[in-house]
């Protein structure tokens, strides 16, 4: 398939999705959700235990995106949703706290723990700076297929396994494409920011 605009809409087609959403096309919207919800369920669930509400989040995520499609400034869409996801965990997790005060009891996730306080964690703030400054930016300039493994092994943590699992690829292609997308995006980083960065890995 050679029609294929991957400068103009970044992870193939997102940017003409996101203004056809802005336009009102439900369409749109629908394929827009069938490419992104998937990672963002799997993302959420590894930040919160309770699946209704990682659900709910995922939905209101969308919600959203319909209303807020034609404000989308033209940075990468998944960065976009993930910014949108998080804020709304966060949002979500402290109504939680907020009920369970005015009830009196502790909150509990489903498996009978206590959830932890519902501020946003040091590792929640950096993930989302993960998708904005120079490294959101060096994300932006890597292949959409590299910056989707380096978003599950890296960003979520996933395990090989789980990462091709989650992307559809094999193993050895998750290995790869990571080790390609660790090189394009250090010399993207190196491009945006010719000092060394501190720190030998």
């Amino acid at each position: 398939m050679g029609g294929h605009r991957e400068n103009d809409d970044g992870a193939g087609g997102d940017a003409s999705l996101l203004r056809a959403v802005a336009a009102g096309d439900a369409g749109a919207m629908a394929a827009l959700y069938d490419r992104h919800a998937g990672w963002l369920h799997a993302r959420l669930t590894r930040r919160c235990a309770d699946p209704e509400l990682v659900r709910e989040v995922v939905q209101d995520t969308f919600v959203t995106v319909w209303r807020s499609a034609a404000g989308h400034r033209g940075e990468e869409a998944g960065g976009w949703l993930w910014t949108i996801a998080a804020r709304r965990l966060v949002d979500a997790r402290r109504a939680q706290e907020r009920a369970a005060r005015v009830a009196g009891a502790p909150l509990e996730t489903p498996d009978g723990s206590h959830e932890p306080a519902a501020a946003p964690s040091a590792e929640d703030r950096v993930l989302v700076g993960l998708e904005y400054g120079d490294v959101g930016t060096a994300l932006d300039r890597i292949s959409p297929e590299l910056r989707e493994v380096l978003r599950a092994t890296v960003v979520d943590g996933l395990s090989t396994r789980e990462a091709a699992r989650l992307l559809g690829i094999p193993e050895g292609t998750v290995k790869s494409r990571a080790r390609r997308a660790r090189a394009e995006l250090r010399a993207a980083l190196a491009q945006l920011n010719p000092s060394p960065l501190g720190g030998t890995a």
